[in-house]
């Protein structure tokens, strides 16, 4: 099971940090990544960590968002900032196998699990 958490409102230039945590097993059995989604649009990844320590991030929040993970805490961390109003979306946390690839974290498809969402609105 995973846990999001640690969305809101905030205002353009802010910053927020969301929280995955992984529920009754062990974070290190997967690869977990965020993915988002807009109103009327498609579930798009934002990135992910490897329990080994490779990260991917997308090229669209790179340079402004960061991902880390806290293995002793089973919890991976989404640090946001410098939002833009269009980074308002549902963030979903995943995890998905760790012999995933980091060529393949972006598909949605190669997840087994998600969290149940939090929202992050940005304000302009």
């Amino acid at each position: 099971q995973l846990q999001a958490s640690g969305g809101g409102l905030v205002q353009a230039g802010g910053s927020l940090r969301l929280s995955c945590a992984v529920l009754g097993r062990a974070s290190s059995d997967y690869v977990i990544s965020w993915f988002r989604q807009a109103p009327g649009k498609e579930r798009m990844f934002v990135g992910g960590r490897k329990y080994s320590g490779g990260t991917y991030i997308s090229d669209s929040v790179k340079g402004r968002f960061t991902i880390s993970r806290d293995n002793a805490k089973n919890t991976l961390y989404l640090q946001m900032n410098s939002l833009k109003p269009e980074d308002t979306a549902v963030y979903y946390c995943a995890a998905g196998r760790k012999t995933l690839i980091l060529s393949s974290m972006w598909n949605a498809n190669e997840y087994d699990y998600w969290g149940q969402g939090t929202q992050v609105t940005v304000s302009s």
